[in-house]
């Protein structure tokens, strides 16, 4: 999705995340959406400005997908294939559109769309992959692109994602240690309508805790905003609730995110931590976001060579 780099670029950001009629869907969108993003992007970066300040004044985000882009394309050329590697973001720096130029100047004859979202759903998955073929259009982009639409039971992200739990619950008691796997959350609609997103975070997790057994875990989502119905349990409510059950050590495993941002590194480090410590948890520990690790690099080399056909 990208993130606001700079305190500057908050609202910008959130201007152009409220545009996109395929993650806020409102009546009417051609009319109320635009009115919609601009007051609520006015009122809501007041308030996440605070929560960015707290995180060092931007975003992360673009710099760590730098980092996996130059591993990537380091790991594909060890492989002796001609690639080239580019990053486009839905809404902010760099965006599509700049990748597509950059693709096109370069005379790139067959591209592989690799998103970082793990779990398919319309409204990030798809929408970003709509945003790609629009601007491939507008330029005149002709070549090829083939699609890489989810890798929720790929065995080198499976392994990849293992590895940091491993590593996180290393001399944790596996009888007092709970997994609480935090998935960014979508509007029940969305399930409800076929989108695959909840069942595939499922097969996710299902997967990952063939390799842990004898420790509790849930699911849950979080990142809930506005007043409809999303999925549940909320990450919040669900802390809370196994607070009250005697759980002593809680383990976060950011389930739906490859990348440090706003969604970890502000919503569980600080305030999902502060919800913890009051609901009587003794030990709040956040299994890392994959980032550049070098085993989720090798993952995304194999499902690229796999989409490559070799």
């Amino acid at each position: 999705m990208g993130g606001p780099d700079s305190l500057s670029a908050i609202r910008p950001f959130l201007a152009r995340l409220l545009s996109d009629r395929e993650l806020i869907r409102l009546p009417l969108a051609p009319l109320t959406q635009p009115l919609f993003a601009w007051i609520v992007s006015r009122v809501r970066a007041r308030k996440v400005r605070k929560y960015y300040e707290e995180i060092g004044g931007g975003s992360p985000l673009a710099m760590l997908t730098g980092k996996q882009r130059d591993a990537l394309e380091a790991a594909l050329r060890e492989t002796g294939g001609n690639f080239r590697v580019y990053v486009g973001m839905r809404y902010w720096h760099p965006l599509a559109k700049h990748a597509v130029l950059e693709m096109k100047d370069d005379g790139v004859a067959r591209g592989i769309a690799l998103p970082l979202y793990p779990h398919y759903c319309a409204a990030t998955t798809g929408s970003s992959l709509s945003d790609l073929r629009r601007w491939m259009r507008w330029a005149g982009a002709d070549f090829p692109m083939a699609e890489v639409r989810s890798f929720p039971d790929d065995a080198g992200y499976l392994a990849a994602l293992c590895g940091q739990i491993e590593e996180t619950i290393q001399g944790q008691s596996a009888g007092g240690t709970h997994l609480l796997f935090s998935a960014h959350g979508v509007p029940k609609s969305f399930i409800d309508g076929g989108d695959p997103y909840q069942a595939e975070t499922e097969k996710t997790v299902a997967a990952v805790m063939e390799r842990f057994p004898g420790i509790s875990h849930s699911i849950s989502y979080q990142s809930r905003m506005g007043r409809t119905e999303w999925l549940k349990p909320d990450t919040v409510e669900e802390v809370i609730r196994l607070g009250r059950e005697g759980v002593r050590t809680l383990v976060v495993v950011p389930v739906s995110f490859v990348s440090d941002h706003i969604e970890t590194l502000h919503e569980l480090d600080i305030r999902l931590r502060e919800t913890a410590r009051e609901a009587g948890i003794a030990a709040f520990l956040r299994v890392p976001a994959l980032n550049d690790s070098p085993a989720f690099i090798r993952a995304l080399r194999d499902i690229v060579l796999s989409a490559a056909g070799r």
